[in-house]
């Protein structure tokens, strides 16, 4: 049920069209005068007439940067979510027009295009260049815009949302779905509204609803995303969420969302004992330090964005390709593991294999950070965006690699090192072991089925039992097929 302050709030944005919602005001109550003038930049934030608003939610624990972020309330594994995101009408219209114009520039704009995968055999929303790498027609950003944010009756002011993804977003899109992912960044206005800033929601700054595409179980990212954790790797928290969007004709229900914590903010903050180093989202050829791929305009800075040095990645592609690798393996390797976290690497890679997840490095340029850890003067493989993994497709790596080209060099090239293959290997039975089996995974899922059943019905999902039950098969399968490979 919606309680009375949020139905108050929407009530001051229908009425009067503030980009912002106020309430009752009280002795503790924040107050900012919000003018007609407002800096906006190339961002969009509500015209309103000058009136003095009031942030009465705004506490310390729940606000403010100057806590740590609050894991256990907002990664609890125990329940679900809700988030309400409120919207001012006009707002919301010109979000959905930058989303086409953003889409049009694809040839995306318009639903009913390839849902099912583009002429050619790569997905939709993707191709296949001259180079032979399978990529994502690239996007630019959509827009930022104003945002209310309910979470438990309580309201984060002028946050900045969009929309987020790639062909997920293009092909949800062309699908007329309005279940598509946002990205939230909540102290994205505080020039705007000086009184909001660094506003953080329990300590974080930014946060992502990805809208579990093509996932019926609703459950692949999350789960995805805690495996390697498990396993010892970085990897985003999650949580499953319920989202509703109102933008001023009621709370509309959107759907079973995941909430996944972003990696340039706590990941690196929290997981390493350095967040200054270089974050890198490789996008493109480079992404996949192929021969001749490298391209520094592809390495997509996340941190120190004004800082011109990319040398630590050259400094990979270089080792990489270095002619001592046939010459002189030994040094080769020294020298690879200089600049490379190599077992870091193996046990994504071996982890990744296992439970079949394509859409990423191997198949797909993206879908992966890389963090040069100060401490270790090390880069770091991050995974990122899990929903197509826990699923058998024929884009699936073997768990022998062998079918992988000297298209991916960390794959190929490692994997033809006996002592780096030899890793791999204990590495995939090491994942079985401690974290992908039948006895931990069953369960798992059994208490994740009861805790979306009634959420996904909403949905109109009625194969959501049947995809929870493919999930538990994939299980027993892939501890087969692990069996089987080390056997041979």
């Amino acid at each position: 049920m919606i309680k009375k302050k949020y139905l108050f709030a929407v009530a001051m944005t229908f009425l009067f069209g503030l980009g912002a919602l106020s309430s009752c005001s009280d002795s503790n109550s924040t107050t900012e005068d919000v003018s007609t003038d407002s800096e906006t930049s190339d961002d969009a934030v509500s015209d309103s007439t000058s009136t003095e608003e009031t942030f009465d939610d705004w506490t310390e624990a729940t606000h403010s940067k100057n806590v740590d972020p609050n894991f256990d309330e907002v990664f609890d594994d125990a329940s679900v979510m809700r988030i309400d995101i409120v919207m001012d009408d006009t707002d919301w219209n010109d979000m959905q027009d930058n989303l086409a114009s953003v889409l049009s520039s694809t040839g995306s704009s318009v639903p009913g295009g390839f849902p099912g995968g583009a002429p050619g055999g790569a997905p939709g929303g993707q191709t296949t260049g001259e180079t032979g790498y399978v990529q994502n027609t690239s996007l630019d950003d959509p827009d930022w815009f104003s945002c209310s944010v309910f979470y438990n009756d309580i309201e984060w002011y002028h946050v900045g949302v969009r929309y987020k993804g790639n062909s997920s977003l293009q092909q949800a899109y062309q699908q007329g779905s309005n279940k598509l992912s946002f990205k939230f960044n909540f102290d994205k206005y505080e020039d705007d509204y000086p009184t909001l800033k660094n506003q953080r929601f329990y300590g974080f700054k930014k946060l992502s609803l990805n809208n579990n595409y093509l996932d019926e179980s609703c459950m692949r990212e999350k789960v995805t995303a805690d495996l390697f954790r498990k396993f010892g790797l970085a990897a985003p928290h999650t949580r499953f969420c319920v989202v509703y969007v109102n933008h001023g004709s009621g709370a509309e229900y959107y759907g079973i969302y995941a909430l996944v914590e972003a990696v340039d903010d706590t990941v690196i903050d929290t997981q390493f004992d350095d967040n200054d180093g270089n974050l890198y989202k490789p996008e493109g050829d480079a992404a996949s330090f192929g021969i001749d791929t490298y391209e520094e305009s592809e390495f997509y800075k996340k941190t120190n964005e004004d800082d011109a040095d990319y040398s630590d990645v050259f400094a990979l592609y270089t080792a990489l390709h270095d002619s001592t690798r046939i010459t002189a393996p030994d040094e080769w390797k020294a020298n690879l593991e200089t600049v490379l976290d190599v077992p870091v690497f193996l046990k994504w890679l071996a982890a990744n294999t296992v439970i079949q997840n394509w859409d990423t490095y191997g198949n797909m340029t993206h879908n992966y950070y890389l963090y040069n850890d100060p401490t270790t003067g090390l880069l770091n493989w991050i995974p990122w965006d899990n929903n197509e993994a826990l699923n058998d497709d024929n884009r699936d790596l073997p768990l022998d690699l062998t079918s992988v080209s000297d298209l991916w060099p960390l794959i190929n090239y490692l994997m033809d090192d006996s002592d780096y293959m030899a890793t791999y290997k204990a590495d995939v039975q090491a994942f079985i072991d401690e974290c992908y089996n039948t006895s931990t995974m069953d369960s798992l899922y059994d208490t994740y089925s009861s805790l979306l059943q009634d959420y996904a019905s909403q949905e109109n999902n009625s194969n959501f039992s049947s995809a929870v039950s493919i999930l538990k098969q994939h299980v027993s399968d892939r501890a087969t097929a692990v069996s089987t490979y080390l056997s041979e």
